[in-house]
């Protein structure tokens, strides 16, 4: 055994848990959010440890009491600690993603856009997405081609098709005076592997790859 391993610090505890709970009574919540009331600890760890869960300190309420001291009140609930370690990473990292979309993009494609345009540029937005950018695309009418509506919304459909293996319409497509606007963001579950556009050379290999899959 390495001498130094008996001088390290054990990783302090996220919560307190069972018999690490510091404080002698609680208000207790049970597993079906049951408000059960006051009770000493002790009895509320025996309580859980018979339904195979854990008591856990999810906080600590300040209440004034009727001399107007504030009084501490400790309350924990009995639950599966795994589980709601496992929920409250997952909700973390959830809000870090929304976060994470910092950058609004913006491109712009005509009312008489070809194939050939629609495959160049939905791959400039496909970069801007895997790398976490919410992209607009704005399709802008010029003139009389505002009454074709309808065949502009084909359009931005037909775009959209190019990436909704990894995007998704955070809003629907709408319309804004002169432009029929669609917006996308990162569908995360979509392709998880593929972080960010520097892996586009491998996105291309699977996009190839799933091509002739297809047509096999």
């Amino acid at each position: 055994m390495n001498p130094k391993s008996l001088f390290q610090k054990k990783p302090s505890q996220e919560h307190q848990i069972n018999e690490n709970i510091s404080f002698p009574n609680i208000f207790l919540v049970g597993s079906d959010n049951e408000k059960i009331g006051k009770m000493p600890t002790k009895e509320a760890i025996q309580m859980a440890k018979s339904n195979g869960l854990d008591l856990v300190l999810i906080s600590i309420k300040e209440v004034k009491t009727k001399d107007n001291q504030v009084q501490k009140v400790p309350i924990a609930k009995i639950l599966d600690y795994g589980k709601f370690r496992y929920d409250i990473k997952k909700k973390k990292k959830e809000e870090k993603e929304k976060q994470s979309f910092t950058n609004n993009r913006e491109i712009r494609v005509s009312f008489n856009i070809n194939m050939q345009d629609i495959l160049v540029k939905s791959k400039k937005a496909r970069e801007f997405i895997l790398d976490g950018d919410r992209v607009k695309i704005a399709l802008r009418f010029r003139g009389r081609e505002i009454t074709r509506v309808e065949q502009g919304r084909i359009t931005l459909d037909i775009f959209y098709e190019q990436l909704k293996y990894i995007a998704k319409k955070s809003k629907e497509i709408s319309q804004n005076g002169n432009f029929l606007v669609l917006h996308l963001e990162r569908d995360r579950k979509k392709l998880p592997k593929f972080t960010s556009s520097k892996q586009l050379k491998e996105l291309l290999e699977y996009e190839e790859k799933q091509k002739q899959e297809e047509n096999a």
